[in-house]
C-alpha cells in the first residue's frame, strides 16, 4: 500500500505518523536515537512534529529493516551513503541549472572590456547591450530567490 505525503500537511504529530507508517510510537522514538538523520522538531508544547521528508525517511528505514533485512548498523551505513549521493545529485543539478541560465553570457560587460568603443554610437550600443545583460541577469537571480 503506497502512501502519498505530497503537501497535504506541513507537520504531522507522532500519532499521525504512527498511523501513516503502521509503526508503534515507541519504535519511532527508538529510531530517533539510532538514526542521526531522523530528528523531528518539537513544537512549543514539546511534542514531536514530523515533515513529509521525515516520514519518507521513516518509510525508507522501515523498508531497509523489515523488508530488506538490514541490521540497524547496516541501515545507518546505507543512509549515510544515500545522503552523500543525494547531495552530489543536488549539487550536479544545481550546477547544470546554473550553466543553462548563464551559458550564453560572456561574463564581462562590453562597457568595461579592454576594447574601447570608438564612436559615441558604439558606446551607446555597448551600454544598451550591457544593460540588457544586467537586466536578464537580475531577473534570473530573482527567479532563483
Amino acid at each position: 500500500m503506497k502512501k502519498s505525503f505530497a503537501m497535504k500537511k506541513l507537520y504531522y504529530s507522532i500519532s499521525e505518523v504512527s498511523r501513516l507508517t503502521e509503526l508503534e510510537q515507541y519504535v519511532l522514538r527508538y529510531w530517533e536515537s539510532e538514526f542521526e538523520q531522523l530528528r523531528p522538531a518539537k513544537n512549543l508544547s514539546g511534542n514531536r512534529i514530523y515533515t513529509n521528508k521525515e516520514i519518507k525517511l521513516i518509510l525508507l528505514i522501515k523498508k531497509l529493516l523489515r523488508e530488506e533485512k538490514y541490521t540497524i548498523e547496516g541501515a545507518r551505513k546505507y543512509l549515510k551513503n544515500f545522503a552523500v549521493k543525494e547531495e552530489e545529485e543536488a549539487r550536479r543539478s544545481e550546477e547544470a541549472e546554473s550553466s543553462r541560465n548563464y551559458s550564453g553570457r560572456q561574463g564581462e560587460l562590453k562597457l568595461f572590456s579592454n576594447e574601447e568603443p570608438h564612436t559615441p554610437d558604439a558606446q551607446s550600443k555597448a551600454l544598451k547591450s550591457d544593460l540588457k545583460e544586467l537586466r536578464s541577469f537580475l531577473n534570473d537571480l530573482l527567479k532563483e530567490i
